[in-house]
């Protein structure tokens, strides 16, 4: 399914324990510190977080069933993101990780997996370099959505898959004046996600199945909003809709 909406946190728990039961999950792991991390007296990097485990759970699943362990995989945001660990705990071997926070170098596996400080909108990676990108919970802090679908389609291969989770509820939930990690949120609306939707499809990123939108239950709480998580998957199709 191309887009799917978290109905419970029983759904969080059971994909936590999947993700265990198979030796992938990297949360709670041991916390990140490098040498110049203990010279500033700068604390470790929390890999991982409880509440992000049904869309982790989906992209695994997603890629490990339509690419083999050395296709290319890049994670847009990923600094303290969980994705590479688990993709690189479930054998892939050529994983690549870019967010503009310079410890991302410090991340875990990092002589196995490249991890490179930019702008996830402007990677300087090659053209067609990339069999699936995934960017879990960073496009709704403050994204230029139509450059990263640009650099996405430029990026995938033909057939490439987009792999995205954010912060969702059916209806608009206005986060005006707040900001996480310094940056601006939003919570995604039915409206805004299909309009991400028609706004992919000028890229030539096309749905990979049907999506279903409805919400029944907002089990996740922050800054006084409640809301759930939409996780989506697009493919590149190379047919470009304008």
């Amino acid at each position: 399914m191309t887009l799917q909406v978290m109905q419970s946190e029983a759904q969080n728990r059971r994909a936590r324990e999947e993700l265990r039961r198979r030796r992938i999950s990297y949360w709670p792991g041991r916390p990140r510190r490098s040498l110049l991390d203990l010279a500033l007296r700068r604390s470790a990097i929390d890999v991982g977080d409880p509440r992000k485990s049904w869309d982790v759970l989906e992209s695994v699943r997603l890629i490990e069933s339509r690419l083999p362990p050395d296709a290319p995989i890049l994670d847009l945001g990923a600094y303290a993101s969980e994705i590479l660990c688990c993709l690189h705990l479930a054998g892939f071997r050529r994983l690549t990780g870019i967010d503009l926070n310079p410890r991302v170098r410090a991340m875990p596996f990092n002589r196995s997996i490249c991890y490179r400080v930019g702008d996830m909108c402007a990677t300087g990676l090659a053209d067609g370099s990339q069999a699936a990108i995934t960017a879990i919970s960073a496009i709704e802090h403050g994204v230029d959505l139509p450059r990263l679908l640009a650099e996405a389609a430029r990026l995938l291969a033909p057939g490439g898959l987009l792999v995205c989770s954010t912060d969702y509820w059916p209806q608009k939930i206005d986060t005006t004046g707040v900001r996480i990690y310094g940056l601006a949120w939003r919570i995604f609306s039915r409206a805004e996600l299909q309009a991400l939707i028609e706004g992919a499809a000028a890229h030539g990123l096309s749905p990979v199945s049907e999506c279903r939108f409805e919400a029944s239950e907002s089990p996740i709480e922050h800054a006084g909003r409640r809301y759930t998580f939409a996780w989506l998957a697009l493919a590149k199709t190379g047919t470009r809709r304008t």
